[in-house]
């Protein structure tokens, strides 16, 4: 920073390409932790691509100001400027990927300017089918030129600090969400849960499972549907809830018509989103595990995933046989038989129950918004790389 300021009039600008529903609380908390130290928060986001806005998962901010985006080669890559406001920021943080062609500029200006720059990011594409492939390693090249890094998980650090990046400049943030405010709505659900269950069919004490998240490729639905069938053959009663929207949501809803078993409930949010998870006992997810992971914490339904999904560095918060199960079958049959095994033993679901409350008391959104904070803090008072 310019010797001409302190900590106590500092300027952070975070940029994001969209700003979505599970961020707000995040971004509220962490503009007000800030302000206590003196330091002001802008945020600056774009808008949602048309097969993003499937997901319905967009929200707003009436501080954060909006950007129009400057799409090239069809939209595979972006431009995003700062309003000119903003420019004279202390600290920048943009998210670390490819195709943020300001990101580059930004870079290739940061030797010749006071303002930091920080990455905030997973450190590597962890849903890549090619690690070693050009797009991994044109991202290590640009990896470590930046001031600072806000690393999404300790799986995120580990990857940034193999690129030969500075551990001390890189700040583990523990990616969380608002936990109690889906805490809060759970406990608040007791009285409307028998109507609730009546009217997707489920009777009284039969298996619940529940499926939450976007609807695209990488979540591998079709296996979820394919071990739902064969859960179905087993379990009299049997029901899997699934939320969400997505491209994949057309699928679904064809299958559904021959599924009496299979409940497709859209996007829930709030006390709808708590009724559904306090009908069910477990979390199925063959494919990508990211963010979630936080809901089945909060609820306490372990999640069974497949091991080697394209997860994102939250995976690193489970713990196979003890908070979740992560298998190695690549198979509805194997996935079915792990599903159906855990909810016909009340012990050992207990048990993990119990470990997924523990985790959430641990991955928590004030946690995130602290580990921000003091990363932000440390970031402005570092000398620039």
């Amino acid at each position: 920073m310019s010797d001409r300021k302190t900590l106590r009039d500092a300027h952070i600008v975070i940029c994001q390409k969209r700003l979505v529903h599970y961020r707000l609380a995040f971004f509220e908390r962490l503009r007000e932790r800030l302000a206590r130290e003196g330091v002001r928060l802008s945020l600056v986001h774009g808008a949602a691509s048309a097969e993003e806005a499937l997901r319905q998962d967009g929200a707003e901010l009436p501080w954060a100001e909006s950007v129009r985006l400057r799409e090239f080669f069809g939209g595979r890559a972006y431009w995003m400027p700062l309003p000119k406001g903003l420019r004279g920021a202390d600290l920048v943080v943009v998210t670390q990927e490819n195709k943020i062609l300001s990101n580059y500029a930004r870079q290739l200006a940061r030797p010749f300017r006071r303002q930091r720059l920080a990455f905030w990011g997973h450190g590597r594409n962890f849903q890549s089918g090619r690690p070693g492939g050009w797009r991994e390693r044109w991202k290590r090249f640009w990896t470590g030129r930046v001031d600072w890094w806000f690393a999404y998980t300790e799986l995120s650090r580990r990857a940034v600090e193999a690129q030969g990046y500075a551990p001390e400049r890189i700040t583990v943030l523990n990616n969380a969400i608002d936990g109690e405010g889906f805490r809060a709505d759970l406990a608040g659900t007791g009285e409307d849960l028998p109507a609730f269950r009546a009217g997707q069919g489920i009777a009284l004490d039969a298996p619940v499972a529940i499926y939450c998240g976007s609807l695209y490729e990488d979540k591998r639905l079709g296996l979820l549907v394919a071990a739902g069938e064969i859960m179905a053959k087993r379990l009299p009663g049997f029901r899997l809830l699934v939320l969400g929207a997505g491209p994949e949501e057309n699928m679904l809803r064809a299958a559904a018509t021959t599924r009496p078993w299979l409940c497709l409930l859209g996007m829930r949010k709030g006390r709808d989103k708590a009724l559904a998870f306090r009908a069910a006992s477990v979390l199925l997810n063959p494919g990508a595990v990211g963010l979630h992971v936080i809901d089945s914490f909060i609820s306490g339904c372990p999640l069974v995933s497949l091991a080697e999904a394209r997860h994102g560095p939250e995976i690193a918060y489970l713990e196979h046989g003890r908070n979740a199960l992560l298998l190695d079958r690549d198979d509805a049959g194997a996935f079915a038989d792990a599903a159906c095994g855990l909810l016909a033993d009340a012990g050992r679901l207990a048990a993990m129950r119990a470990a997924c409350e523990e985790a959430g008391r641990r991955y928590t959104l004030d946690a995130m918004v602290e580990n921000f904070a003091r990363g932000a803090l440390a970031a402005l008072a570092a000398p620039k790389r």
